[in-house]
């Protein structure tokens, strides 16, 4: 029953699912959870129910609150657990439970940049929509409606942009003299007949290309007087936010190595394990160890925003010097030379904005996550901590990496091991090592979290990476690795928070953060991903068409109808093909041909001479021979 405690916990804080049991239903769960928080509230503490649910994870994985995982709970244990929720929950002095909300906060929070960028884009996309509909929705007719809709357009450009204020007159005027010489008013007829996805794509370009417009006229001294100065505001504020980071971590290292002193000091003196066993080191060093872990990855993303300004500025540079030279002072040129210029410089402002998204995200995070250190300074006072490392010897990480860089395991000493070091390993960087780069030895048997020196040697057990902070530490870890990773996983029940500083999402699903569990390429188990989401079809994807054939009138419908029903001067013909041959009978139907005759207006007639030839003496006379006389007595044509 507790294993399905960790289920429902699980759906609140958003982490990975167990399977549900029949003996504990989810109403029961929520129930839990809703107790130990109106408890809580009731002592004058606001919780989270996620925060809730982690530590009621806590409370039944801690091995000394005698609560098994298959084990099923009684109405007492349930009371008993939420109990020690509360009593957990209310204890603002220990650094265990400052600990778990700095982590439950950071990984409710904390997006790293795809996520924050790909953010950005969905929310300025959902605040466009309405004005992306309204203009390609619309099929004005009248010279009103035309100018309506281009005050759309440019409020959407000037909403896209992001360069001033849409009430801003100044700003309002500048935007639309710019569109004016890319989409003159007199082309939006043209605009109009597009069709949807391409008034879209449209919209977008048009945007693009005014504001590098603005930019570059800014840039000559001819208006963007409300454009701010991102390049110049980037290079001043990043190099201070890291320099807040830097303070904040050079603090976590010197507590960091003054708590794991004076608990070295417990271990080798028991006089001195009397008298600081009351307080509470070690869930001290934990927290510090924390939040030194979180405010490396901020400073990590601090860093990469310096490198993509300073990339930017440079190719921002370089694009205005060419848009420059192109230009030079002509009355026009060629819109296939300066428009991609145009466009570039948009591009390169648009991440100028978005690195400006990104420090204020990182400077929130970093303002936020000081309230979780504030614990320290009540515990430990500086005077009281000044006092206690009296005769103790403080040594920072990096000298405890310098007193073991000389020695290093000897691979001819292990037989079935593995050992890999710096400089033989082709891909060490990207090596994920286990425990956070901490000793796998001092965690289990010393309950500290000492740096491990990969130059000692890195054990691979089991496919997985393991370092070590002294030669003796390797070599008792090496001899059997699976009882001290059982020990380590041990100490992480005991103290709940070094589940996430120790990366143990391997050994512990159901309670990996959200922050590992982003790093598909680091996280060995990716957990299930799921979300609501819906889609929404328009009304009418094409544009709206009228067909002029359309009658609505019966006795119209009637005359067509008989009219194509004629068929008088219709000829009815058929095909016969080799496949139909003999196969049926066809016919060919056509009209008789009529009888047509002419007639003329008057008759007349012309008549001409006969002729009249007479031939005497064909039948001979008194002579042998015969002699032929032949008279033509045809009368002359002017005669008749």
């Amino acid at each position: 029953m507790a294993k399905e405690i960790f289920h429902t916990m699980e759906h609140h804080a958003q982490l990975q699912k167990l399977s549900m049991d029949c003996d504990l239903t989810e109403s029961v769960i929520k129930k839990i959870i809703r107790e130990v928080g109106q408890e809580c509230a009731a002592q004058g503490q606001t919780v989270s129910e996620t925060l809730v649910a982690f530590m009621v994870k806590a409370v039944v994985l801690d091995p000394r609150n005698d609560f098994s995982v298959d084990q099923i709970l009684t109405k007492k244990d349930v009371q008993n657990l939420i109990q020690l929720c509360v009593t957990r929950l209310l204890d603002t002095t220990n650094p265990s439970l400052s600990t778990i909300k700095m982590q439950v906060y950071f990984d409710m929070n904390y997006a790293n940049r795809a996520e924050l960028l790909s953010e950005r884009l969905r929310v300025l996309e959902g605040r466009l929509a309405p004005v992306v509909r309204g203009i390609t929705g619309s099929r004005p007719h009248v010279q009103e409606e035309m100018e309506n809709t281009y005050r759309k357009i440019v409020s959407y450009v000037l909403l896209s942009s992001g360069l001033g204020s849409p009430t801003d007159t100044a700003v309002v005027r500048e935007v639309t003299a710019a569109l004016q010489s890319v989409l003159p008013q007199t082309e939006m007829i043209t605009f109009i007949s597009l069709s949807k996805k391409s008034k879209e794509q449209q919209l977008k370009n048009l945007a693009m290309l005014v504001t590098g417009i603005r930019l570059y006229n800014k840039e000559c001294g001819k208006g963007g007087s409300n454009i701010d100065d991102l390049p110049g505001i980037l290079s001043e504020a990043i190099p201070s936010a890291t320099r807040v980071v830097d303070e904040d971590l050079n603090t976590c290292h010197t507590l960091a190595h003054q708590y794991t002193a004076l608990l070295e000091s417990m271990q080798e003196d028991q006089h001195r394990y009397t008298q600081l066993s009351s307080f509470k080191l070690k869930e001290a060093l934990f927290n510090v160890r924390q939040y030194e872990a979180f405010l490396c990855i901020l400073l990590s993303d601090a860093i990469t925003s310096a490198q993509e300004v300073e990339k930017t500025n440079v190719q921002f540079a370089a694009t205005m010097e060419q848009l420059k030279n192109t230009v030079q002072n002509k009355a026009s040129v060629d819109t296939k030379e300066v428009f991609p210029l145009f466009v570039a410089l948009s591009n390169l402002w648009t991440s100028f904005q978005n690195e400006m998204l990104l420090l204020s995200f990182l400077t929130n995070m970093i303002n936020s996550l000081q309230q979780f250190l504030e614990i320290h300074s009540q515990l430990f006072p500086e005077e009281v901590l000044m006092s206690l490392l009296e005769g103790v010897t403080v040594k920072s990480d990096e000298e405890r990496i310098r007193e073991t860089m000389g020695t290093r395991v000897n691979v001819s000493d292990f037989k079935n091991q593995e050992w890999l070091f710096p400089e033989t390993a082709d891909n060490f960087d990207q090596l994920l090592i286990q425990y956070h780069g901490f000793c796998a030895h001092a965690i289990g048997v010393k309950g500290l979290t000492l740096p491990g020196n990969p130059a000692i040697g890195i054990l691979k057990h089991k496919e997985r990476y393991y370092v070590f902070s002294s030669k003796e530490a390797a070599y008792i870890f090496a001899q059997d690795p699976d009882k001290f990773i059982q020990l380590n996983a041990e100490k992480a029940k005991e103290h709940a928070e070094l589940i996430q500083l120790l990366e143990l999402c391997h050994q512990f699903e159901y309670l990996a953060p959200y922050a590992q569990a982003r790093n598909a390429g680091k996280c060995l188990m990716k957990p299930t991903i799921k979300c609501d989401n819906s889609t929404q079809t328009d009304t009418h994807i094409l544009p709206p068409t009228i067909v002029t054939s359309y009658e609505w009138n019966e006795w119209e419908l009637r005359r067509k109808a008989i009219k194509l029903a004629n068929l008088r001067r219709k000829l009815t013909h058929a095909t016969q093909t080799d496949l139909s041959h003999m196969r049926r009978q066809n016919s060919t139907q056509v009209y008789l041909p009529k009888d047509v005759s002419t007639q003329t207006k008057c008759d007349n007639s012309s008549n001409v001479p006969r002729p009249q030839i007479f031939l005497e003496g064909l039948q001979g006379g008194s002579s042998p021979t015969t002699h032929m006389v032949k008279v033509d007595l045809t009368r002359a044509v002017d005669e008749t």
